[in-house]
């Protein structure tokens, strides 16, 4: 029985947003393979939290507190990797390194960064325990993103935090007997800070529903979605400027844009009042109703990782249409499976232009469906993940690895 210590942001139970998603499905798919696994991680607030009874998972679970912003400020961890960095959790680390004798640790996400310097001393004093990093997104292209929609002196302190944030993640990638990532994009980028080393592909996988033989006709409403959440600041950004240019242009030709998904209250009404054409419903029991009620599914942000909402778009029958770069991870063929553009304002373009176009929407959606029909399934993803932590990297047949070394051969 592989014991492991599993340190993530928080209890991904609701599974509200994607980074919940892949991380309550890889820790159960890894339970499931034949793991004991205890996980650390920030409580969520009373109304949001949800009974645990997963065999085989233990959860430990801290009490949030708001950052210390001159601690952030002077630290040489950027803050976002800081996030989870309280007592509670601090001291919950410490005590179960002092209490079992673990196989591997596993730092789910760079929000828990912090805690790379004790435990690559735990490790060298038990010589046996490997140490994984999960990255869930290229965090120095989002830092260096998040720096352009700033201003003034607030635009040079993110410059400040974007350095820091590539220096974690270079002493992550150095420091992990195994890293992986859940694009094959940011597996080639992580690989790159560590002189070629590979990086290892591992995909969500997707539980809900799948819809075969839908049929996108004239009873459909000319309307295109927007599914996710929006309460990273980034994602805010990019759904802003891609309201920006596609409004007013969809309402001119006639077509509904609706935007669905968790955020906070107060951005929705926020929304409501700058781009009154579109309609916002934040938070929602379920998706399919509203994609079952579109032509196109877009993904309008401007930053890679792997989109979970990709997914519900191609098993509930809704051709993609996004920004390239956007929606990696799929395995697509540009133009046969999916619409990519290089900016906002050719994506726009383009769902005026394919809105009425069935035939090539119906073609779209059932050839990404059949593509992608017999992959992202969790017990395979969590067996080779579990084998790839015995192993150190070593994966086996079925979990790709990605380098410079690699793609440069």
């Amino acid at each position: 029985m592989v014991r492991l210590l599993w340190l993530t942001l928080c209890d991904p139970f609701p599974t509200t947003n994607g980074q919940f998603l892949y991380s309550a499905g890889l820790i159960g798919a890894v339970a499931k393979a034949g793991a004991r696994v205890t996980v650390l991680g920030l409580r969520r607030p009373p109304e949001e939290s949800q009974t645990h009874g997963q065999p085989g998972i233990e959860w430990c679970l801290s009490e949030d507190r708001p950052p210390n912003r001159a601690r952030c400020f002077v630290s040489r961890f950027p803050p976002f990797a800081l996030r989870t960095y309280v007592p509670d959790l601090r001291a919950a680390l410490e005590t179960q390194l002092r209490s079992t004798l673990w196989d591997a640790v596993v730092l789910d996400s760079f929000t828990v960064a912090w805690a790379l310097p004790r435990l690559v001393r735990y490790r060298k004093t038990h010589g046996g325990m490997r140490l994984a990093y999960l990255a869930q997104n290229n965090e120095t292209a989002a830092a260096r993103h998040l720096s352009r929609t700033e201003h003034n002196w607030r635009r040079y302190v993110r410059l400040l935090q974007t350095g820091k944030t590539r220096l974690i993640e270079r002493q992550l990638v150095g420091h992990a007997d195994l890293v992986t990532a859940d694009a094959p994009e940011d597996c080639l980028y992580l690989s790159g800070l560590a002189a070629g080393r590979s990086v290892l592909f591992v995909p969500p996988g997707y539980e809900a529903d799948r819809t075969r033989d839908r049929v996108i006709d004239e009873s459909v409403p000319r309307r295109a979605v927007i599914v996710g959440s929006f309460d990273w600041p980034l994602k805010r950004a990019s759904l802003e400027a891609f309201l920006a240019i596609a409004e007013p242009r969809f309402a001119r030709s006639g077509i509904e844009l609706h935007v669905i998904g968790r955020t906070e209250p107060s951005y929705v009404e926020e929304l409501r009042v700058r781009f009154r054409s579109v309609r916002f419903t934040g938070t929602v029991p379920e998706v399919r109703s509203h994609m079952a009620n579109a032509r196109i599914g877009l993904v309008v942000d401007l930053v890679g990782g792997f989109k979970l909402k990709s997914l519900d778009y191609v098993f509930g029958g809704l051709p993609i249409f996004g920004i390239d770069g956007a929606v990696p991870g799929l395995g697509f063929k540009n133009g046969e499976y999916m619409r990519l553009f290089r900016n906002h304002d050719q994506l726009a373009r383009a769902v005026v232009d394919a809105m009425d176009d069935l035939d090539t929407l119906n073609r779209m959606q059932r050839a990404a469906f059949d593509l992608c029909r017999s992959r992202f399934e969790w017990d395979t993803i969590g067996q080779r993940l579990l084998q790839a932590i015995r192993e150190g990297g070593n994966t086996g047949p079925g979990l790709a690895e990605y380098s410079h070394a690699s793609v440069a051969e």
